[in-house]
Protein backbone atom coordinates (compact mmCIF):
# COMPACT_ATOMS: atom_id res chain seq x y z
CA UNK A 1 0.00 0.00 0.00
CA UNK A 2 1.49 3.34 -0.99
CA UNK A 3 1.97 6.24 1.39
CA UNK A 4 -0.75 8.30 -0.32
CA UNK A 5 -3.27 5.42 -0.08
CA UNK A 6 -2.54 5.05 3.63
CA UNK A 7 -3.04 8.77 4.15
CA UNK A 8 -6.35 8.68 2.28
CA UNK A 9 -7.60 5.73 4.35
CA UNK A 10 -6.46 7.38 7.58
CA UNK A 11 -8.24 10.60 6.59
CA UNK A 12 -11.41 8.65 5.71
CA UNK A 13 -11.39 6.72 8.98
CA UNK A 14 -10.81 9.92 10.93
CA UNK A 15 -13.75 11.57 9.15
CA UNK A 16 -11.56 14.20 7.45
CA UNK A 17 -12.23 12.89 3.93
CA UNK A 18 -15.72 13.47 2.62
CA UNK A 19 -16.69 12.05 -0.77
CA UNK A 20 -17.98 14.50 -3.31
CA UNK A 21 -21.52 14.14 -4.62
CA UNK A 22 -20.10 13.01 -7.97
CA UNK A 23 -18.32 10.08 -6.27
CA UNK A 24 -21.35 8.65 -4.46
CA UNK A 25 -23.95 6.99 -6.66
CA UNK A 26 -27.53 7.79 -5.74
CA UNK A 27 -29.63 4.64 -5.60
CA UNK A 28 -33.31 5.31 -5.20
CA UNK A 29 -35.31 2.26 -4.21
CA UNK A 30 -38.39 1.71 -6.28
CA UNK A 31 -41.43 1.77 -4.11
CA UNK A 32 -43.79 -1.20 -4.25
CA UNK A 33 -47.44 -0.22 -4.17
CA UNK A 34 -50.36 -2.46 -4.91
CA UNK A 35 -52.13 -5.68 -4.12
CA UNK A 36 -50.15 -8.92 -4.03
CA UNK A 37 -51.43 -12.49 -3.88
CA UNK A 38 -49.19 -14.93 -2.04
CA UNK A 39 -49.45 -18.69 -2.33
CA UNK A 40 -47.90 -21.45 -0.22
CA UNK A 41 -48.66 -24.44 -2.46
CA UNK A 42 -49.38 -27.92 -1.12
CA UNK A 43 -51.71 -30.63 -2.37
CA UNK A 44 -53.60 -31.04 0.93
CA UNK A 45 -53.27 -27.53 2.39
CA UNK A 46 -52.52 -24.63 0.06
CA UNK A 47 -52.28 -21.29 1.83
CA UNK A 48 -53.52 -18.11 0.16
CA UNK A 49 -53.08 -14.52 1.33
CA UNK A 50 -53.79 -11.15 -0.26
CA UNK A 51 -52.01 -8.05 1.00
CA UNK A 52 -52.59 -4.43 0.09
CA UNK A 53 -49.26 -2.59 0.18
CA UNK A 54 -49.72 1.18 0.24
CA UNK A 55 -47.51 3.93 1.63
CA UNK A 56 -45.38 1.52 3.61
CA UNK A 57 -48.41 -0.09 5.26
CA UNK A 58 -49.42 -3.73 4.81
CA UNK A 59 -53.08 -4.65 5.15
CA UNK A 60 -54.24 -8.25 5.05
CA UNK A 61 -57.31 -8.33 2.80
CA UNK A 62 -57.82 -12.09 2.70
CA UNK A 63 -56.39 -15.39 3.82
CA UNK A 64 -57.58 -18.93 3.32
CA UNK A 65 -56.33 -22.50 3.46
CA UNK A 66 -57.51 -24.77 0.66
CA UNK A 67 -57.82 -28.05 2.58
CA UNK A 68 -58.29 -31.34 0.79
CA UNK A 69 -58.97 -34.70 2.41
CA UNK A 70 -56.57 -37.58 1.84
CA UNK A 71 -59.41 -39.48 0.14
CA UNK A 72 -59.73 -36.77 -2.54
CA UNK A 73 -58.18 -37.62 -5.91
CA UNK A 74 -55.05 -35.69 -6.82
CA UNK A 75 -56.63 -34.30 -9.99
CA UNK A 76 -59.60 -32.96 -8.01
CA UNK A 77 -57.23 -31.30 -5.50
CA UNK A 78 -55.29 -29.64 -8.33
CA UNK A 79 -58.53 -28.38 -9.85
CA UNK A 80 -59.57 -26.90 -6.49
CA UNK A 81 -56.18 -25.19 -6.08
CA UNK A 82 -56.48 -23.64 -9.55
CA UNK A 83 -60.05 -22.59 -8.81
CA UNK A 84 -59.16 -21.10 -5.39
CA UNK A 85 -56.29 -19.04 -6.80
CA UNK A 86 -58.43 -17.91 -9.77
CA UNK A 87 -61.22 -16.82 -7.40
CA UNK A 88 -58.79 -14.78 -5.28
CA UNK A 89 -57.43 -13.14 -8.42
CA UNK A 90 -60.92 -12.33 -9.68
CA UNK A 91 -62.07 -10.95 -6.32
CA UNK A 92 -59.03 -8.85 -5.33
CA UNK A 93 -57.43 -8.00 -8.71
CA UNK A 94 -53.79 -8.30 -7.58
CA UNK A 95 -51.12 -6.79 -9.77
CA UNK A 96 -48.45 -9.08 -8.33
CA UNK A 97 -48.46 -12.79 -7.54
CA UNK A 98 -45.81 -14.62 -5.57
CA UNK A 99 -45.26 -18.13 -4.32
CA UNK A 100 -42.69 -20.25 -2.59
CA UNK A 101 -40.32 -22.25 -4.74
CA UNK A 102 -40.21 -25.99 -4.25
CA UNK A 103 -37.88 -27.01 -1.49
CA UNK A 104 -35.42 -29.85 -1.89
CA UNK A 105 -37.08 -33.17 -1.09
CA UNK A 106 -35.51 -36.62 -1.15
CA UNK A 107 -38.70 -38.43 -2.10
CA UNK A 108 -39.43 -38.08 -5.83
CA UNK A 109 -43.17 -38.72 -5.31
CA UNK A 110 -43.36 -35.79 -2.88
CA UNK A 111 -41.48 -33.59 -5.35
CA UNK A 112 -43.92 -34.49 -8.13
CA UNK A 113 -46.97 -33.81 -5.95
CA UNK A 114 -45.57 -30.47 -4.75
CA UNK A 115 -44.69 -29.51 -8.32
CA UNK A 116 -48.20 -30.34 -9.46
CA UNK A 117 -49.72 -28.16 -6.69
CA UNK A 118 -47.44 -25.28 -7.69
CA UNK A 119 -48.39 -25.81 -11.33
CA UNK A 120 -52.09 -25.56 -10.53
CA UNK A 121 -51.53 -22.22 -8.77
CA UNK A 122 -49.18 -20.90 -11.46
CA UNK A 123 -51.62 -21.82 -14.24
CA UNK A 124 -54.35 -19.68 -12.62
CA UNK A 125 -51.90 -16.77 -12.37
CA UNK A 126 -50.71 -17.19 -15.94
CA UNK A 127 -54.24 -17.44 -17.37
CA UNK A 128 -55.07 -14.17 -15.60
CA UNK A 129 -52.08 -12.57 -17.36
CA UNK A 130 -50.21 -11.94 -14.10
CA UNK A 131 -46.47 -12.31 -13.68
CA UNK A 132 -45.36 -15.11 -11.38
CA UNK A 133 -42.66 -14.27 -8.84
CA UNK A 134 -41.03 -17.15 -6.97
CA UNK A 135 -38.95 -17.03 -3.79
CA UNK A 136 -36.97 -19.73 -1.99
CA UNK A 137 -38.38 -20.63 1.44
CA UNK A 138 -35.20 -19.43 3.20
CA UNK A 139 -35.51 -16.00 1.57
CA UNK A 140 -39.17 -15.75 2.60
CA UNK A 141 -38.33 -16.63 6.21
CA UNK A 142 -35.41 -14.23 6.24
CA UNK A 143 -37.55 -11.39 4.88
CA UNK A 144 -40.09 -11.84 7.66
CA UNK A 145 -37.99 -12.93 10.65
CA UNK A 146 -34.43 -12.04 9.72
CA UNK A 147 -33.49 -15.73 9.99
CA UNK A 148 -33.63 -18.10 7.02
CA UNK A 149 -34.19 -21.19 9.16
CA UNK A 150 -37.02 -19.75 11.26
CA UNK A 151 -39.70 -22.18 12.42
CA UNK A 152 -43.30 -22.00 11.23
CA UNK A 153 -44.24 -20.69 14.68
CA UNK A 154 -41.66 -17.90 14.47
CA UNK A 155 -42.90 -16.90 11.01
CA UNK A 156 -46.52 -16.94 12.22
CA UNK A 157 -45.61 -14.74 15.19
CA UNK A 158 -43.77 -12.26 13.00
CA UNK A 159 -46.66 -12.13 10.52
CA UNK A 160 -49.09 -11.50 13.37
CA UNK A 161 -46.92 -8.63 14.65
CA UNK A 162 -46.15 -7.12 11.23
CA UNK A 163 -49.78 -7.13 10.12
CA UNK A 164 -51.08 -6.17 13.59
CA UNK A 165 -53.42 -9.15 13.71
CA UNK A 166 -55.31 -10.06 16.91
CA UNK A 167 -54.17 -13.70 16.59
CA UNK A 168 -51.76 -15.71 14.48
CA UNK A 169 -52.95 -17.00 11.13
CA UNK A 170 -53.03 -20.77 10.50
CA UNK A 171 -49.60 -22.01 9.32
CA UNK A 172 -50.33 -22.25 5.58
CA UNK A 173 -52.00 -18.82 5.50
CA UNK A 174 -49.16 -17.33 7.53
CA UNK A 175 -46.63 -18.74 5.06
CA UNK A 176 -48.62 -17.27 2.15
CA UNK A 177 -48.66 -13.86 3.86
CA UNK A 178 -44.90 -14.19 4.39
CA UNK A 179 -44.49 -14.72 0.63
CA UNK A 180 -46.48 -11.50 0.05
CA UNK A 181 -44.23 -9.57 2.41
CA UNK A 182 -41.10 -11.06 0.86
CA UNK A 183 -42.30 -9.88 -2.54
CA UNK A 184 -43.22 -6.44 -1.20
CA UNK A 185 -39.70 -6.09 0.25
CA UNK A 186 -37.64 -7.72 -2.50
CA UNK A 187 -39.76 -7.92 -5.60
CA UNK A 188 -40.52 -4.25 -6.17
CA UNK A 189 -38.37 -4.24 -9.30
CA UNK A 190 -40.37 -7.10 -10.82
CA UNK A 191 -43.42 -5.11 -11.83
CA UNK A 192 -44.75 -1.63 -11.33
CA UNK A 193 -48.22 -1.35 -9.89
Amino acid sequence: MSQSTRKLWAAKLDGRLKPSAAQVPVIKPRRFEGIVLGVDPSLRGTGLAVLDVRGGDWTLLYSRTLKHKASMEMSACLGEIHKGVAEAIERFKPVHCALEQTIYVQNSRTALVMGAARGAAISAMALAGLPVNEYPPRRVKQAVSGYGAASKEQVAGQIQAMLKLPEALPPDESDAAAVCICHALHGSDAQDA
